[in-house]
Order: C-alpha cells, then sequence, then structure tokens
C-alpha cells in the first residue's frame, strides 16, 4: 500500500489522524506547508484556518474538492495581529451579510450585543460565526466563499494603515480579546 500524499488524498469532512484516512483543508494545508500533520497549521492565519475547516465540514464532496487551491493559498497567511484583527472585522461583516440575505431583518446576535458593538472575539470565533451564517451551501454561496477567502489572503499584503470601517461597515470598533495573542 502507498502512503498518502498531498497529490493523492481526498477532501472529506471532520479531523483525521493521519492522510491515509483523508484530509480536511486544513489538514492539507499543514502538508503542503511540512508541517506536522494537523488541522491548525501554524503557517494559517487563525481566522482563515477557522473558517475553511467550519465551511469544509458544511459543504458536499463536489464543493469540497474545490478548496483544494485554497488550501496551498492560504500557507503563509499567518499574519501580525493587526492583520488577524482585520481580518476578523471582514468575517464578521461578511457573516452579517449572509445572515441579513438568508433571514431578512435585524441582527440579534450575541456577538453584537456583548460588548456594545465592540468586537470582542477571537478570530476563530470570527470565522466560526462567518461559515455557520450559511444557512444552505448553493452555488451562489460557494462562488461568495472562494472569493473572500481570497480577499482575506490578499488583506495580508496590504498596507499597515487599514480602514476598519471598509471591513466592518457597522462602524463599530475593534477591540483586543486576551486570547488573541495566544
Amino acid at each position: 500500500m502507498h502512503e498518502a500524499r498531498y497529490q493523492t488524498v481526498r477532501l472529506s469532512r471532520g479531523r483525521h489522524t493521519s492522510p491515509a484516512q483523508g484530509v480536511c483543508v486544513m489538514e492539507l494545508a499543514s502538508m503542503l506547508a511540512w508541517e506536522k500533520f494537523t488541522d491548525h497549521p501554524s503557517s494559517v492565519s487563525r481566522s482563515i484556518a477557522s473558517f475553511l475547516r467550519t465551511y469544509n465540514d458544511m459543504i458536499d464532496d463536489t464543493r469540497r474538492q474545490d478548496l483544494y487551491t485554497l488550501a496551498a493559498k492560504c500557507v503563509g497567511t499567518a499574519g501580525s495581529e493587526a492583520v488577524e484583527i482585520f481580518r476578523a472585522s471582514r468575517l464578521m461583516a461578511w457573516g452579517d451579510d449572509i445572515r441579513r440575505r438568508s433571514i431578512g431583518g435585524k441582527l440579534l446576535d450575541p456577538f453584537r450585543r456583548r460588548g456594545h458593538g465592540r468586537l470582542t472575539i477571537t478570530p476563530e470565533e470570527a470565522g466560526r460565526y462567518a461559515a455557520n451564517s450559511i444557512r444552505k451551501a448553493s452555488d451562489d454561496v460557494h462562488g461568495r466563499v472562494l472569493a473572500l477567502v481570497d480577499e482575506l489572503i490578499a488583506m495580508g499584503s496590504r498596507p499597515a494603515a487599514w480602514n476598519l470601517s471598509e471591513a466592518w461597515p457597522l462602524g463599530a470598533t475593534v477591540t483586543r480579546k486576551a486570547s488573541l495573542a495566544a
């Protein structure tokens, strides 16, 4: 029997103990980065990794295979705290937009109530929030997800003077949570 390698694995749901069992999109990223086999590769942005781990487990096998290219693109995206906050803000705004489109009306999300409009969550929580905002994975939503991840990856190469209101147009401010530095 041959050893499973990044060229031969198939993306699948869940966490795996070895590539022979299958891989999720982040486990593939760890293989491509020559890291220990894990679904939390250190070379990938925490917010992007959280979003993609959650999304990977939500979609069907056909759409999941589209994530191969994102696994390669997201290697090397681990960034500074400022970049992670910017990405987390964008994920929150995207999640809010998806929720508004699917349910129409006001958002009553507990993240928005806590902290009086401030982002008081970690990049990982922001990634999960955005992915879990998807009610039904359609081709349209899948296309938006792929575009969003490309946008998040590009944020790592932008100048330090970002305008957070572009990422989170609700005008909310961002605060640092103690676990963000971990």
